[in-house]
């Protein structure tokens, strides 16, 4: 079994002594999404060059919902953190995005609509009974990382975003053009959130530049990024090991 390298530790940036400028800072935060963003898995790179059969697309987007259902939680730790009225009123579009308003279902609805076109039942799906232990220990710990550091860093963790509409414009393409069971009205999560990620990164951007000063803290939300990235490699990790190579489905878990 060979993994793609995901990182040498060497390619993280350090902050010097004398600290960043804000567009240091973001070079910085931008060069963390080059050397470690889940696109360079090679389970990713299956998904989307159709290199998956019906069972194996199943288990990501299976796995996949856990991610996409604890958002809104992740929203709402960040959302307790913060003193100024303005800034949740701007950051609670985030919730309405995932859990939805109004007439918009939200994102959860949407990519339910994909493990139901996929064919599994929403009860199975919402159960997370078929879960790998891995992407249930990736997602909690990511939820408990926001809940447990401070609002700082629970903001930049979220800068994935940043990186977020290359990979979902790749994904429409790769899955539409290389399986015949993905049809357009699957991909309703991705499309939406070519616009949502753009809006909501240039907020968490800002606030970042403005709020990490200190060399400290600017490694301090550099190290949450990469701490998110990880979580979402963990997530891939998991899968390709279970449904790819070695094969290794654990017990309970989803089994085509």
């Amino acid at each position: 079994m060979t993994f793609m390298n995901h990182a040498d530790a060497t390619t993280d940036p350090v902050v010097p002594p004398e600290g960043f400028t804000p567009d240091q800072l973001e070079s910085a935060l931008r060069s963390v999404g080059v050397n470690r963003y889940h696109n360079l898995h090679p389970f990713h790179k299956m998904l989307h060059g159709g290199k998956l059969d019906k069972t194996q697309v199943q288990a990501w987007a299976l796995n996949r919902y856990y991610y996409q259902a604890i958002i809104p939680q992740k929203d709402t730790a960040l959302m307790s953190k913060m003193t100024d009225r303005e800034m949740r009123r701007e950051w609670r579009q985030r919730y309405f995005d995932h859990d939805g308003i109004g007439e918009d279902l939200g994102g959860i609805e949407r990519w339910l609509v994909l493990t139901d076109a996929l064919g599994l039942t929403r009860e199975y799906v919402q159960s997370t009974r078929g879960l790998l232990p891995g992407t249930r220990f990736a997602v909690e710990a990511y939820l408990t990382f926001v809940r447990e550091r401070p609002l700082l860093e629970g903001i930049a963790s979220s800068l994935t975003e940043l990186f977020a509409p290359a990979i979902h414009s790749e994904r429409i393409a790769g899955m539409l053009a290389n399986y015949n069971f993905v049809e357009d009205s699957m991909m309703g999560y991705f499309r939406k959130r070519l616009t949502q990620a753009p809006r909501d990164v240039t907020f968490a951007l800002r606030y970042v530049r403005e709020k990490a000063r200190t060399p400290d803290t600017q490694q301090a939300v550099i190290d949450a990024l990469i701490f998110k990235t990880e979580v979402l490699w963990a997530q891939l990790d998991a899968l390709y090991m279970a449904y790819v190579e070695p094969g290794l489905v654990p017990p309970g878990a989803f089994k085509p």
